[in-house]
């Protein structure tokens, strides 16, 4: 199968920002690093969720993805839309990068037995897949303003719906872990096919979808910033400045409706988008600005082959476990075991052989994917 990398075909030749590759690319690198420690019972704290309200800084990786998908949206479809293409012809194409998305995820997810009785529906590429082909059309569909208002009032909405409408069931609005108003629509509607460790929810669930959508719209909306004639340097101050009011704002909003990854809460979406937009100003006045690339090649490497990279390491990761032999005695042992306790947990602590196993892991795909660059190979969907 062809695949095409969503993000490198999004964006045309001559659109093309290098920070927004590199900021693509540590937050790809940022997703294989917590999802591969060593042992899941030895994780600094940083590169663990938050156990339900709050949040750290592995909270802040898919978000700031979907922010990048909004902000590519912008720079690949702005000028075919100014153009007046074909928009059937557009829909087809973002149907199809959405079906494939979503069916890889469905891959991922039920690799390597596809026990589709009990395979998850919800995932991290079925969201991507969702959130880009909504936004997408929002995008063809609507001016700057409306995407600007459909972004708050999903959010509004979303408030609304997850603090007073009461649960069915219940009987009060609540936001607790598996009697909130998200768990009930999973359950009622994906029972059996959600998050294994949860079972009765999922944290890409369908009703935290809407919020998710408003993740993608604020980049939309930095895509947008980006192409106007304002000098790069005022473009930076703005987005920073940007930036850290709706930190503000997601802060403030944070009592009345917690910052919770696992609900993507209308406050989480408002911080992470603030912080999105903090993060990305600093690699653009860096880079496109100051023209500080020197460190930048790993993170481009990565960032250009996004989801190629994402998807193979996760079926590796799991292929890891599946080679199995016994030892003298009897016991089995895998070959991610085998691995793991000859190079690693003989020569640190636990928690750092965790995290020396994790980074291995990123350098080990950086290789791979350096091959790539280097012959020029960008896999695409």
């Amino acid at each position: 199968m062809k695949m095409k990398n969503l993000e490198h075909e999004l964006e045309s030749k001559n659109d093309r920002l290098l920070s927004l590759d590199i900021f693509r690319g540590i937050t790809i690198a940022g997703m294989i690093l917590v999802n591969n420690p060593g042992s899941w019972g030895n994780i600094y704290p940083p590169l663990a969720h938050a156990q339900w309200h709050g949040c750290t800084p592995t909270d802040l990786i898919f978000p700031f993805f979907l922010f990048i998908v909004g902000v590519a949206i912008t720079l690949s479809l702005q000028k075919r839309k100014e153009r007046g293409d074909d928009q059937k012809k557009l829909l087809i194409q973002i149907f199809r990068r959405s079906a494939t998305l979503f069916i890889l995820g469905l891959i991922l997810a039920g690799f390597p037995y596809f026990d589709f009785s009990t395979i998850r529906i919800p995932g991290v590429l079925q969201r991507i897949a969702v959130v880009y082909l909504i936004s997408s059309i929002i995008f063809l569909k609507t001016s700057v303003r409306t995407q600007a208002i459909l972004g708050v009032v999903l959010l509004l909405v979303y408030w609304i719906l997850m603090t007073l409408i009461p649960v069915p069931g219940v009987g009060y609005a609540n936001l607790e872990p598996t009697t909130n108003l998200a768990a009930y629509f999973d359950n009622l509607l994906l029972g059996g096919h959600l998050w294994k460790a949860t079972k009765v929810w999922d944290p890409e669930g369908i009703l935290s979808t809407m919020p998710a959508i408003s993740s993608a719209i604020s980049g939309i909306l930095l895509g947008h910033w980006l192409q106007t004639k304002v000098d790069p340097a005022t473009k930076a101050v703005w987005i920073f400045v940007f930036g850290n009011l709706l930190v503000l704002i997601g802060m403030f909003w944070e009592p009345l409706f917690p910052i919770n990854k696992s609900l993507w809460t209308s406050s989480y979406v408002v911080y992470t988008s603030g912080l999105a937009l903090i993060f990305f100003a600093m690699c653009y006045w860096l880079v496109d600005i100051k023209k500080i690339d020197w460190w930048t090649k790993p993170f481009v490497v990565y960032g250009l082959n996004a989801i190629t990279v994402f998807f193979l390491s996760g079926i590796f990761a799991r292929s890891l476990t599946l080679i199995k032999w016994a030892d003298e005695v009897g016991n089995e042992i895998t070959l991610r075991s085998y691995l793991y306790e000859t190079f690693f947990t003989p020569y640190f602590s636990p928690i750092n052989a965790s995290l020396a196993w994790a980074i291995s892991f990123i350098l080990f795909w950086l290789g791979l994917m350096w091959i790539l660059y280097y012959k020029k190979i960008f896999i695409k969907v």
